[in-house]
């Protein structure tokens, strides 16, 4: 192991740490908040992001839209997470440029945002996975991006759950069904529906919702970023 690949190391266990802390009080207060904002959003909101999980598992599902680069070969773990972050950076502005844009309409146009954004986070998925080498054409490692996406944004329980699922991929993608069409996907639609963010939610409202909208998706799109390379660390060092 090289010394950046030490520190990469080092890195995914501190990441690790935290995804298997137990829930804190915090996060109780915050969950319970996000709930109060759920209960009063416009039933309006919550069918376009309904509808948009939807077209997004569905898309996941047949994998062309997001398929472009060949898995990259040949290159070292500095090598592939030094395009990564690249990667990260363009996706960022490219998710603020949306969200402040459509922000500024409030709800009608911000919520044209949503889909977008949806959009921009499976692109960038698809992108690192073809980065660390593996091939998306194959439906399984379809299905581990949306496991790392819903380890990005679920709720503590749900993280729990899906860290658990990923750290063994190689065996629990064994017990998958060959055939795409046998897996049930509905089960994708439901998380990420729920965990809406309570900034997120400013951007639908007139007069902030550009700022609030910009460092919303800002923010979604880091963590993304630092969920996805981890996600991707675990198998390449095969940690437990």
């Amino acid at each position: 192991m090289n010394k950046y690949e030490d520190v990469a190391y080092k890195e995914l266990l501190n990441w690790q740490k935290n995804i298997i802390k137990k829930d804190t009080s915090i996060n109780s207060i915050t969950k319970g908040l996000q709930d109060k904002v759920n209960s009063i959003i416009p039933e309006k909101v919550h069918l376009v992001i309904t509808e948009g999980i939807k077209a997004m598992v569905k898309t996941v599902q047949f994998g062309s839209k997001y398929i472009t680069d060949k898995p990259l070969k040949n290159k070292s773990l500095e090598e592939r997470e030094t395009l990564v972050r690249k990667k990260i950076e363009f996706y960022k502005k490219a998710a603020a440029i949306s969200g402040a844009g459509t922000g500024w309409a409030g709800l009608l146009v911000g919520l044209a945002d949503f889909p977008i954004l949806l959009s921009l986070k499976m692109k960038f998925l698809f992108d690192v996975a073809g980065i660390y080498s593996f091939d998306v054409n194959n439906y399984k490692e379809r299905l581990y991006i949306l496991y790392v996406f819903q380890l990005a944004f679920s709720s503590k329980k749900r993280e729990i759950e899906i860290y658990n699922i990923i750290k063994d991929w190689d065996n629990y993608s064994k017990n998958l069904p060959e055939n795409q069409e046998d897996f049930d996907w509905r089960l994708f639609q439901q998380e990420y529906r729920d965990y809406m963010d309570i900034a997120k939610m400013l951007q639908i409202v007139p007069g902030i919702g550009a700022v609030a909208g910009g460092l919303a998706n800002y923010s979604l799109m880091k963590k993304l970023g630092r969920t996805s390379m981890n996600a991707y660390r675990m198998r390449v060092f095969k940690t437990d």
